[in-house]
């Protein structure tokens, strides 16, 4: 049966989400005429605290608030690699996307194979990194369904399939409407209530779970007795035998992800290099909302929740479904879903860019007029949003997940061509692309063949160390490129950059 209050509370913030993003237009009201630099990166007119709040936004996704915790909740310990991964990541985008901010605006580019197609002149480069970025950012999008569903699921909120999916596609709709129309003002505006529902939620949650369960030391005791009387779940110790993993996981990730298109697009529309800077040295504060929720993968083991075979990513749902009153548990179970919806506007958005710039322009229609790219993209980004809800009704729960595991492999494979070619100009064109296709070839092998684990042995006789996939195809790549550029340069066939 379902509880009236908490779908209630359920609706009003998922409703209000979609409404909030119809007005984003108010956010900067111009009449100028339609361009691709206006609709996807909001004319690059983002201050610092905007532009905090749709990095966060975009970076810091519904299924993340899930999935951390349902890791934690399954496999212990090993699941905290996403806290050091999302610190890492602070620096680096310190780095890097202010570079990459003032490079974009000087020369006008949009995507990543924008900067690749200048700084390298390579055609066929850019193409690969554009079509990689896309590939990579499809699963991606569906697993915003996916924690859609997994809030559906917990609660029962809606009891039937047909009716959970149809659902799940309603609270899309309203999104796909409002960024169809305003583009990345739409995810922008829904950024300031994702950050004040999320975290009024997470700190209410922990809050209540604390006098609930009776302070921290007794939810720890309370998890790990029932760790130690199950086989189903991990430890709360990180073993020696975890820690290359853990440590290769989390600057692999991290490398990983200021290579997706969705967190460049949300970068590029700062208003300044100094702003970006600015967010970077912020961005620590949702990682600590992460932290927070990843405890709770711990508290819903001490409070005894039992989820469904394979969905480990309901705990916190179901946690929160026990603890909380109907109205209040409506609230943050809407708060989750609608942490869904900007990564996954900013997704759609990024990836039509992508296509519309670095194929459609480029192969296809080299003369469009700023008013049609416009017109494609917005249509590419309902597709996208379509087949993310095609691929989730079609496929099932662990094809998503495995997908999006090759996903952040195969984004490695442009950081030598996007990141390293900012500060560099010896790369050989050519080199990058057979580098790139051979860490993408190896990565895919390696995940495959390990049962898609992201984690894959070192292969030496004797040897149980695991590591990253995804960082060991980056170094194959790193490989192939610098020994091939080397060895072009050397034998005549050397390359000017064009920027």
């Amino acid at each position: 049966m379902v509880d009236g209050p908490l779908a209630a509370a359920f609706l009003a913030v998922v409703g209000g989400a979609s409404l909030l993003a119809l007005t984003a237009r108010r956010l900067n009201p111009n009449d100028d005429l339609p361009s691709l630099e206006r609709w996807a990166l909001a004319d690059r007119s983002l201050g610092t605290g905007w532009a905090w709040l749709l990095l966060g936004g975009t970076v810091f996704t519904a299924y993340t608030f899930t999935a951390v915790p349902g890791m934690v909740y399954g496999r212990g310990a090993s699941a905290f690699f996403a806290l050091p991964y999302t610190v890492i990541v602070c620096p680096l985008a310190f780095v890097l996307l202010p570079r990459m901010w003032s490079v974009s605006r000087e020369h006008g580019y949009v995507t990543a194979a924008d900067f690749v197609r200048g700084r390298y002149g390579s055609a066929p480069l850019a193409l690969v990194v554009a079509l990689t970025g896309i590939l990579a950012a499809m699963p991606y999008l569906a697993l915003q369904l996916l924690g859609i569903r997994a809030v559906l699921n917990a609660t029962g909120l809606v009891s039937r399939a047909g009716l959970r999916d149809l659902a799940m596609i309603a609270v899309f709709a309203g999104l796909a409407v409002a960024t169809y129309r305003h583009g990345l003002r739409a995810p922008a505006v829904i950024s300031l209530l994702k950050c004040v529902a999320v975290f009024g939620s997470t700190l209410a949650v922990c809050w209540l779970v604390l006098v609930r369960l009776g302070g921290p030391g007794a939810v720890f005791e309370r998890a790990a007795d029932r760790l130690s009387d199950s086989s189903a779940h991990g430890s709360l110790i990180l073993s020696s035998g975890q820690q290359p993993a853990y440590v290769t996981l989390a600057a692999g990730s991290a490398l990983a992800l200021l290579m997706y298109p969705h967190v460049l697009t949300a970068a590029f529309a700062a208003s300044s290099a100094p702003a970006l800077r600015r967010v970077s040295i912020a961005l620590p504060l949702w990682t600590s909302v992460l932290a927070l929720f990843g405890m709770l993968g711990i508290a819903a083991l001490a409070a005894g929740v039992h989820v469904p075979a394979n969905s480990a990513e309901t705990a916190v749902p179901m946690l929160v479904d026990r603890l909380l009153p109907g109205s209040l548990a409506g609230l943050v179970l809407g708060a989750i879903a609608i942490g869904a919806m900007v990564p996954a506007a900013v997704i759609s958005i990024a990836a039509a860019t992508s296509f519309v710039r670095n194929v459609y322009v480029e192969y296809f229609h080299p003369t469009a007029t700023p008013k049609r790219q416009v017109r494609i993209a917005r249509m590419v980004s309902l597709i996208a949003k379509a087949g993310a809800v095609v691929f989730v009704l079609g496929l099932r729960h662990q094809d998503a997940i495995n997908l999006q595991l090759l996903g952040g492999v195969w984004i490695l494979q442009v950081f030598p061509a996007v990141a390293i070619g900012l500060y560099t100009r010896w790369l050989h064109p050519h080199a990058l692309l057979t580098g790139w296709a051979t860490g993408m070839l190896f990565g895919t092998v390696m995940v495959i063949r390990g049962g898609f684990s992201p984690v894959v042995p070192l292969g030496f006789p004797g040897s149980s160390l695991e590591i990253y996939a995804g960082l060991v195809a980056l170094l194959l790549n790193l490989a192939v490129t610098v020994t091939g550029t080397a060895l072009l340069n050397r034998f005549g066939t050397g390359w000017r950059p064009c920027r």
